[in-house]
Order: structure tokens, then sequence, then C-alpha cells
């Protein structure tokens, strides 16, 4: 039985712009053994491409099918609910790109869903017209609820806040696509032409990688380079099967393969 892997990417590879010790030979592994693997990260602003620039830069070569965004599942789920539908959007490159590819128009009134990602791009007044598009009968769709990390600086106010301010606005609750949603859980595996059995997460977050995989009954690896801190394990009713302090400390092969 083949195994493969899904890795989270902030906090797991890089940190910023700062790539973490180890992940480019821990990356040279898993290319050097052929063990599939993709990059499965929240952020729905990349397109595949711009994810594979950005690890070249830090110094790890893949390719675009190493990566497996939010924006991609979200694409993948609007096409099969609604062939030919039509979305409202807030978002960036790579939400706009993954759901013209398939096969969802982008219009400016009386869509079919209005589809929140993140960006810095869109004003208040856009934000608005969805609130009012929403409340006319547009289903409300967010790639994720990835909190701000409230730290001074930081360039992006949080697709969390974001989708609380329009679901106090309409009333609504927004569909989540992204991680922990078992819609991206199932189509990053299936992407990957994995099996349950066959597939393990590694990420640093217990509330998204971690509880994610558990709920899809995946294996999982929590890293302690990121966000989780070993002191809080205990507060979860969940646990992964492995902790590590990097993707540097995992060795080949694992205990379950």
């Amino acid at each position: 039985m083949k195994q493969g892997l899904l890795i989270d990417m902030d906090g797991v590879i890089y940190s910023g712009e700062e790539m973490i010790f180890g992940a480019d030979k821990f990356i040279k592994h898993l290319l050097d053994n052929d063990i599939p693997f993709a990059f499965m990260t929240n952020n729905s602003q990349r397109t595949s491409l711009e994810v594979v620039r950005k690890l070249k830069r830090l110094g790890i070569t893949v390719e675009t099918k190493h990566v497996y965004t939010s924006a991609m599942a979200t694409g993948k789920f609007l096409g099969d609910q609604s062939p030919n539908g039509t979305a409202y959007v807030l978002g960036e490159g790579g939400l706009l790109t993954s759901l013209h590819e398939n096969g969802i128009t982008l219009v400016d009134s009386d869509p079919e869903f209005v589809v929140l990602g993140e960006g810095r791009n869109f004003t208040l007044e856009m934000v608005q017209r969805a609130v009012d598009m929403i409340l006319a009968g547009a289903k409300f769709i967010t790639t994720n609820r990835d909190p701000s990390p409230k730290k001074p600086g930081w360039n992006n106010l949080g697709i969390a806040a974001t989708t609380a301010m329009i679901e106090e606005a309409t009333g609504r609750k927004a569909f989540v696509t992204g991680k922990p949603s078992p819609v991206m859980m199932r189509s990053a595996r299936k992407f990957l032409g994995l099996e349950t059995a066959e597939t393990t997460v590694i990420g640093d977050t217990m509330e998204t990688d971690i509880q994610g995989g558990v709920q899809m009954g995946y294996k999982t690896i929590l890293v302690l380079s990121g966000i989780s801190d070993q002191n809080q394990l205990s507060h979860y009713a969940f646990k992964p099967d492995m902790v590590a302090g990097s993707v540097d400390k995992i060795t080949f092969p694992l205990k379950w393969w």
C-alpha cells in the first residue's frame, strides 16, 4: 500500500519569509524516494504557480502538482455543486483563477454564491454589496476561517474577522470549504490519488490540520515549529499520532507505514 503526505506550509515549511531549518532536506527526501505529497494551504490568494515560486525563493524546488490550496478546493466544490454557476468574489488571484477553471462565472449582480477569500484589495463598499447579495438570497461561502495572528504590523486582517462581519450583517452562517472542513481534507487526498488509510497530515495547528485529519480518519503529525505548544495539547479532546519539533525531526518510514 502506498503512503502519502498532506503538508501544511506556514509554520511547517516556512515562517513568514524564512524557511524553517531542515525543511528543504525533508522535501528532498520525499522527492528522492517518490513519496507522494502535496502542500495543503488554507491561503486562497496565491495560485499554485505562485506558491511554487515562493518555495523556490526559499530554496525548495517543487512543481504545481505538489500544491493544493483552499482556492482549488473551493473551485472544485462549487463546480461540482453548481456547474456553470455564478459568484461574486471578495478575493484575489488564486481564488479567481480556480473558480474560472471550474466553470464558475464571476458576476457583479444577482450571483448564486458570494465567495470570500483572503485579500486586501476589496473595499468596505464591496463588502456591503456582498451583504446585500446574501440578504437577497445568494449563498455565502468562505475559503477558510483562519484567524488573525493578532500581531502588530500584520498586513492581513484575517479572514475569520471578515467572515464574522458579513455573518453579523446578514444573519447567515458561511459554509467553509478550507481546513478543517471535510470538503478540503477529502479533495486534497483525492488530488494525490490516495485512500484514507494511505494519508498522513503534517501541520502546526491543532484546530485545522490535526482536527481535520482526525475527523477524516487520517494519521496526523503535529510539528511544534509554528503555532501549537506542547503544553496545550491536553486541552484538546483529540490528539495527533505523532509530535515532532519540526519536519527535520521526522524519520521514515513512519511507524504506521
